[in-house]
């Protein structure tokens, strides 16, 4: 079986990991939580942008409507994609449709504006209700679990970028 065949029962998705030019990184507070899933209701509630890709859309077009839809930014500028594909599983009782999980590529931005930009309402279905700046490092801790391998293998992935934006201050 190839990988390809595998994949295509994951939901196509992107990340967006965006980065104020002191290399911290947007973290929103997901509105809802997972306590139908077992966890303690206000835990592993804060994630980056990410959302399902469009039929036919491009990876990159999708990225910059996701953080548009989730965040408000505009301001950004892309720095860089995750190469291939990077799964995970739905735990049980998590289904969405028939999808086994979410396949996701992940993009790092540059955010470019200033932080009133930020809109949580920008869109009519609203992801967060919080936001912060953070460091890269600390969200693999605050993510839901079955999302945290991901999270780990996007910080390692994006760490180098990050110091190369904290070399240039």
């Amino acid at each position: 079986m190839k990988i390809d065949d595998v994949l295509e029962h994951y939901r196509p998705n992107v990340g967006v990991v965006l980065f104020n030019r002191q290399g911290e990184v947007f973290l929103g507070r997901r509105v809802g939580d997972f306590s139908d899933l077992g966890e303690e209701k206000d835990a592993f509630r804060w994630q980056f942008p990410q959302g399902g890709v469009d039929e036919d859309e491009d990876i990159v077009e999708a990225a910059f409507r996701e953080l548009k839809e989730e965040t408000g930014v505009s301001s950004a500028q892309l720095l860089t994609l995750t190469p291939g594909w990077i799964a995970y599983d739905f735990p049980k009782g998590y289904r969405k449709k028939n999808w086994r999980g979410q396949r996701q590529k992940w993009a790092a931005m540059l955010f470019q504006g200033a932080d009133t930009e930020v809109d949580l309402d920008a869109d009519d279905h609203q992801e967060f209700d919080q936001w912060r700046w953070g460091e890269l490092e600390e969200a693999p801790a605050l993510i839901v679990p079955f999302k945290r391998k991901i999270y780990e293998e996007v910080v390692a992935a994006f760490t180098p970028l990050r110091d190369f934006l904290r070399s240039a201050q």
